[in-house]
């Protein structure tokens, strides 16, 4: 094992350290983040055509959703009990097997072995999910918005890298679509596990001689469960949005790879506002950034429901990126100010399985609106539970000061 690879011990503020893992993480992000585009660019399709009925089409993005829903805790089992990189090459190595069980799939034409596969590669978005809070572990509050923002702004690599693997490989293992760009997504995620090699950490334990505050009791307090809304929010109404369009193109006239391109276009806005949204969070405060990135969602629901030309679909996928970024960054700087350096890894594990959680329902409730009340149904959905987290952020700013915010 590399120096540079070691778990350093007691947690302590270090920007230089933390930099130097934000970079590292940023690297790891690009590649697995074409494991969760590549799946919502051709799951839903794939599942079109593998299903028993239409309205599980969707089902191998739900399972995906599923996947990340179920690992995060363990993930957090495995950081709190062995470390951060050791938890995340884990994960890794079931984005290696999620390709390959996905391939084999299309090649036999069977949509429950598919949903295995969606189901690993949901397991490694929720360890890859992981990497922001990675970053903030050494970083001092100043800097820890900049630090999630890095590692979400390798994502903009992963918005090419996702769409454009699938649009080259589509069809080279004719006459099973989408065959071989399973394997490419095993690919990926072998070299970012070689990447995450060089992560230094600190140690578990560490966190291992005081627990700190019981979780039910950090759950309770006000400004966890404000963060926690709007995670939850912005996150399930993204996936929402993003596992119905690709099918609702297709299905509305529109190419395969146009849908592609159309879910390049809505990652790439994900995660290229990235490069400023710590800055902004750093100056304005997470909880405007938050309310700002709810509203864009919002408009992403007004632009779908005025048309559906390949610009509306591409121009509301981009907005709802956008928006996805500054609230879903801001959520996470505040959930970063809820917890103690020793009680980090419950705490993060707990948000991102109520944040996932509620993704599985929207990732499932999307394949039955589309299928029976239409593309107009999805994006309705968005406003009544963008007004809630919004309510409740209204609501603590005007409990407390911003400054305390």
């Amino acid at each position: 094992m590399s120096v540079l690879a070691q778990p350093i011990g007691e947690t302590h503020v270090n920007d230089d350290l933390a930099r130097r893992n934000a970079t590292i993480l940023a690297i790891a992000q690009a590649l697995s983040g074409g494991n969760t585009t590549v799946i919502v660019s051709t799951a839903s399709i794939v599942g079109a055509v593998l299903a028993p009925d239409k309205g599980l089409a969707t089902l191998p993005v739900t399972f995906m959703v599923f996947g990340m829903w179920f690992g995060t805790l363990p993930i957090g089992a495995l950081a709190r009990n062995f470390g951060r990189r050791a938890a995340l090459q884990t994960g890794a190595a079931a984005g290696v097997i999620a390709g390959l069980i996905s391939c084999f799939a299309v090649v036999q034409g069977d949509f429950w072995l598919l949903l295995a596969g969606t189901f690993c590669g949901g397991f490694y978005a929720a360890a890859h999910q992981s990497y922001r809070f990675a970053a903030a572990d050494t970083a001092s509050e100043a800097f820890r918005p900049r630090a999630v923002s890095w590692v979400l702004a390798g994502g903009v690599f992963a918005a090419v890298l996702g769409p454009q693997l699938v649009i080259h490989t589509k069809d080279l293992l004719t006459p099973h679509l989408f065959a071989a760009s399973y394997l490419g997504q095993s690919a990926c995620a072998l070299v970012a596990a070689a990447v995450l090699t060089f992560v230094k950490t600190p140690s578990p334990a560490a966190g291992r001689r005081d627990e700190g505050r019981r979780l039910s009791e950090i759950v309770l307090t006000p400004r966890f469960a404000v963060a926690v809304a709007c995670g939850v929010a912005s996150y399930s109404m993204m996936n929402m949005v993003m596992t119905a369009a690709p099918l609702a193109m297709v299905d509305c006239g529109h190419s395969v790879a146009d849908a592609a391109l159309g879910i390049q276009w809505h990652v790439l806005s994900m995660y290229a506002p990235s490069f400023v949204t710590g800055a902004l969070i750093a100056r304005y405060g997470s909880p405007r950034v938050t309310v700002l990135g709810l509203c864009l969602i919002a408009l992403t629901g007004i632009i779908g429901l005025s048309g559906i030309s390949v610009a509306h679909f591409w121009i509301g996928l981009s907005l709802l990126g956008i928006g996805w970024n500054f609230s879903f960054i801001g959520a996470t700087t505040m959930v970063t100010t809820c917890h103690k350096p020793q009680e980090r890894n419950k705490v993060q594990a707990f948000n991102d399985f109520l944040v996932f959680g509620a993704m599985a329902v929207s990732s499932f409730g999307s394949g039955q609106l589309l299928s029976k009340l239409g593309w107009a149904a999805v994006n309705e959905m968005i406003f009544p539970v963008i007004a809630a987290a919004g309510a409740l952020l209204l609501w603590q700013r005007l409990k407390q000061p911003v400054s305390a915010m």
